[in-house]
């Protein structure tokens, strides 16, 4: 085998696939990248076993071959050349003896046989939908920071996926707040629901242009998901079993709704969370009357007060929360004004858009009223 590509074009592909090569695992052969150029394309895949990555990567066959090469070793010898437009040729031979010309550097390494390296299963592809780059990867970044880092339940450790005619929701939790996203797609599509890993979706977060231009098409099976972009395709196995019955966690009943200007109240918390240190769990109190919303944290640091104005209807309220909570939820609205729903300081408050694109549910913490 032998071939050329750009710097640029090989390091693109590699960071790619990198991100489906695990860091530690008792099948070596998953610890290296499948370079292919047995046909009339360059493809480089990565697979873990519960994510595969393909991309297809510019560059000229002189000599068919597929060949698996070391992804770490790989990775660090092309992204080494120090010229963007540095031409790497990689070429082996009958024993797999891989050459690696960069410039005026060459390197020899051992590569493995293609052949032993495990695809990327075939997924059939007759159930999917299709929305833009920029919609799928906002989505995520909007959803993702809810799900459970703990692996006790692998239900949180996931996103719902469900779609219903021209409607897709994206849901997460982790057992103190819930996050869900609702898109109108273009055209309707059979309903379906799926449980998608959260760290397929980072991983397709960072991959993703972001272009609104561009689409994305999923694609669903029983047991996988598949995501098709640009020159890529992303396979992830799916977390079997029925999600959590969200319905039933929402409710439209409220005693206390206030209007306040997003930045402003982020600006606030953020200045407040000053004061905590990392584990330090000290509640941020929330003291709703007509006109201001007083905003008080106190901790072994010091306290801090600060009044915001906002438009309210309904009863006074004084709640807690965990600061973090709510700024993840403020920094990924776009909304100037914010609408925030209370029931009472032991209910859980939602913060939404009038057409539910976004809702944010979050359990307020119990404090002592007597030390505030």
């Amino acid at each position: 085998m032998k071939l050329q590509f750009q710097k640029d074009a090989i390091v693109n592909g590699i960071n790619i696939v990198m991100k489906a090569v695990p860091s530690k695992t008792t099948m070596s052969i998953l610890e290296c990248i499948l370079i292919d150029a047995s046909s009339n394309e360059i493809r480089l895949t990565g697979n873990d076993m519960e994510l595969g990555i393909e991309t297809k990567v510019e560059g000229q066959i002189l000599e068919h071959g597929k060949i698996a090469l070391d992804a770490k070793l790989f990775s660090e010898i092309t992204r080494r050349v120090s010229s963007q437009n540095s031409t790497v040729t990689i070429e082996s031979d009958e024993k797999l003896n891989t050459t690696i010309r960069c410039e005026n550097s060459v390197f020899n390494i051992q590569g493995r046989d293609g052949e032993e390296f495990t695809y990327i299963p075939y997924i059939e592809r007759d159930k999917y939908i299709t929305l833009s780059q920029f919609t799928l990867k906002e989505v995520i970044q909007q959803t993702i920071f809810s799900i459970s880092p703990n692996d006790s339940n692998k239900m949180m450790g996931g996103e719902l996926f469900e779609v219903n005619e021209n409607q897709l929701k994206v849901v997460s939790l982790d057992g103190h707040r819930i996050s869900i996203r609702n898109v109108t797609l273009k055209d309707h599509y059979e309903s379906t629901k799926v449980i998608v890993p959260g760290k397929t979706l980072s991983e397709i977060s960072k991959i993703l242009g972001g272009d609104n231009e561009k689409e994305v098409r999923i694609f669903f099976s029983s047991n996988h998901i598949l995501f098709e972009f640009d020159n890529t395709i992303v396979v992830s196995r799916l977390i079997e079993g029925e999600y959590f019955r969200i319905n039933q966690m929402l409710s439209s009943d409220y005693e206390t709704k206030l209007s306040v200007n997003r930045r402003e109240f982020l600006d606030c918390i953020e200045r407040a969370t000053i004061l905590i240190r990392e584990n330090d769990k000290k509640p941020l109190i929330l003291q709703v009357s007509d006109n201001t919303m007083e905003l008080k944290l106190n901790s072994s640091f010091g306290s801090m007060n600060a009044d915001l104005m906002i438009h309210k209807t309904g009863k006074d309220i004084m709640i807690g929360f965990n600061p973090k909570f709510l700024i993840d939820a403020l920094r990924v609205i776009e909304d100037e004004e914010i609408n925030i729903y209370m029931m009472n300081p032991k209910s859980p408050c939602f913060i939404k858009d009038e057409e539910e694109n976004y809702i944010y549910l979050i359990l307020p913490v119990n404090f002592n009223a007597a030390s505030v």
